[in-house]
Formats: structure tokens, C-alpha cells, sequence
């Protein structure tokens, strides 16, 4: 175990739009914010081939791009960012009290704020020719990249609400949804259902799975295989959506901070504070409900805000004092 320790004022655990924006704010503030990428530096934006979306780009931009571009930008007013994943926490209760983190389990950074940006990580079939062609048709995200899409068909797997919520958002500007739910019925809440079954562009097909995404360089069809029967299906799509959820990269603050069922980590108020003071969360690892690159910015720029409330706080009480 290494005996090197260094400490900051800001760790930012996680780039990617969140992080890179608390980054911005944070070093615009003095607090000469550290940040760790990540095993994916820049996050899911990295996977995405085009941002349409964004606000200030008129022509869109790769999310790759994106990416570097937002780092840049941190990097500009003073912000440090290192290849690295941290391991370990432990979190102090102490308002003032100083956070331990551990750096692929042994650099040691002692931080006065922690602001964690560890995103969530989009749950995948795990088929070979649906990695293969992920960014070249295959996304977890309709919101996102449907709007590429306008006017073809194309597929979404899933039975939950949010499967439900996206077929629907597809179906207004495609021409026909295929969507494939496993088994004999939806999860999905009545009312989504339902509204899933007034839409005549989308077909449900119950007790069905995707058994290989066809195309060499893009989609270009789909093979569907029927569970119960076996019966094997080609559909021609030109693009597959998933949505059977999303993981939050929490798992290392288990314990010590609160979090939903899933591990969605829980902020006070309009805020991003966590339960531990000058611990703050932020983008997709406390959201799980939009999920946007823009609104991850927007979540870092309060993180950002807050840890420089709080360092402000902590330092008058210790004047007073």
C-alpha cells in the first residue's frame, strides 16, 4: 500500500457532462477541483455518435468530440484530470471533516469535498452483433438518437415504463415500432400500457427476444426468435433501441450513503447533497429520470455551487471559532 497522500480542496469522482461541468464551476470558484475520468473518461456520451441536442452546437457534435471539447474547457481554468478510478471511500460525518478516497486501491487523496459524477451504465442484451453495432444503430437511449430515425422503422426491447415511454416518443416520429417484450405480458403501469396500445404504429410482440442484429457496419434488420414456439422472425429495421434499464456506478458508496433500491444516489431537497457533508452527487448516479447530457450539466454546475457554499461555510465557522 502506497504512504503517498494528497490533498485537495474538490475530488470529482467521474467526468463525462456532469463532471466536467462541476469541474468548470468548481476551478471558476479557487476550489482547484481534482478529477478522476473513470474507466470511461467522458462517459456514456463517448459511445454516442451524434449530439443533436446540446445546447450550442447548431450543427451537432460527436459525443466523443463533446467530450474533449468539455474537458478542454475544464483543463482552461485550472481543473486536474488524471486517468484513474477510485476504489474506496470512506466518508467523514463531520461537517469540515476531511474524505478519504483510494485510487486503484492505493494512492490515498484526502478531500474537503467530494463531488461524485460516476454516472450509470446503460444495461445492454450482451449479444455479439448488437455490441458490434452499437453507435451504428444500436442505442439505449430513444430520446437521444430517435430523432435520427424519423420516418423508418425500427425496434425497442423492454416491458417497463420507461420501454413504454420511449416507444411511444418513437412512434410519433417513426414510422413503425416493433416492440419486443419477453414475456407474456408488460410491466409497464396500466396507463402506459395503454397507451402504448392506442398508438397503431407500434406492434408488441409477447414472448420474444432478440436472437442476432443483422448488418455489417449499420442495423439493417432484425432476427426475432419466439420463446415458447422457437419460430424465428427477420424484420427489417434501421434501428434497435434497449431499454431494460440502467445501473448507477454507486456500488463503492454503498453503506455510507443513502441511496434508492436501485442505487440511485439520494440528494436533499432541489440540492445535490448527499447525507454526509461536502459530499454532493451529481448527472446520472442520482438521476434516473431524464438522463440527458444537458441535464447532467446542469446537476454538475449546482454540485459545484454547493461545495463552494459549503467550503465557505466551513471556513467562517472556523474564523468565528
Amino acid at each position: 500500500m502506497s504512504a503517498q497522500i494528497e490533498r485537495v480542496k474538490t475530488l470529482i469522482i467521474g467526468s463525462g457532462p456532469a463532471g466536467y461541468t462541476a469541474a468548470i464551476y468548481a476551478a471558476r470558484a479557487d476550489l482547484k477541483p481534482l478529477v478522476y475520468t473513470g474507466m470511461e473518461p467522458g462517459g456514456q456520451l463517448t459511445t454516442t455518435t451524434e449530439v443533436d441536442n446540446f445546447p450550442g452546437y447548431p450543427e451537432g457534435i460527436d459525443g466523443p468530440t463533446m467530450m474533449v471539447q468539455l474537458q478542454q474547457q475544464a483543463e482552461r481554468f485550472g481543473t486536474e484530470v488524471r486517468i484513474g478510478m477510485i476504489t474506496a471511500v470512506e466518508l467523514s460525518d463531520e461537517v469540515g471533516g476531511i474524505h478519504i478516497a483510494t485510487v486503484d486501491d492505493d494512492k490515498k487523496i484526502e478531500a474537503e469535498t467530494i463531488i461524485i459524477s460516476t454516472g450509470a451504465t446503460a444495461k445492454y442484451l450482451n449479444i455479439p452483433s448488437e455490441q458490434r453495432l452499437r453507435g451504428g444503430g444500436v442505442s439505449a437511449c430513444a430520446v437521444c438518437d430517435g430523432f435520427f430515425y424519423k420516418g423508418q422503422d425500427v425496434a425497442i426491447v423492454g416491458a417497463g415504463d420507461t420501454a413504454a415511454e420511449e416507444a411511444s416518443y418513437l412512434a410519433n416520429i417513426c414510422n413503425k415500432v416493433t416492440m419486443l417484450v419477453r414475456k407474456d405480458h408488460m410491466r409497464a403501469s396500466k396507463a402506459m400500457q395503454h397507451r402504448v396500445n392506442s398508438l397503431k404504429n407500434i406492434e408488441v410482440r409477447y414472448n420474444t427476444e432478440v436472437d442476432e442484429v443483422l448488418g455489417d457496419q449499420v442495423v439493417e434488420g432484425l432476427r426475432m426468435v419466439n420463446n415458447q414456439t422457437k419460430n424465428k422472425e427477420d424484420i427489417a429495421i434501421t434501428g434497435l433501441f434497449i431499454a431494460i434499464g440502467h445501473k448507477p456506478n454507486t456500488d463503492i458508496f454503498k453503506g455510507q450513503l443513502e441511496m434508492d433500491e436501485t442505487g440511485y444516489l439520494i440528494t436533499h431537497g432541489k440540492s445535490t447533497k448527499t447525507n454526509k457533508p461536502g459530499v454532493f452527487a451529481c448527472g446520472d448516479s442520482q438521476d434516473k429520470e431524464y438522463r440527458q447530457a444537458v441535464t447532467a450539466a446542469g446537476t454538475g454546475c449546482m454540485a459545484a455551487l454547493d461545495a463552494e457554499r459549503y467550503l465557505a461555510t466551513v471556513d467562517t465557522e472556523a474564523a468565528v471559532a
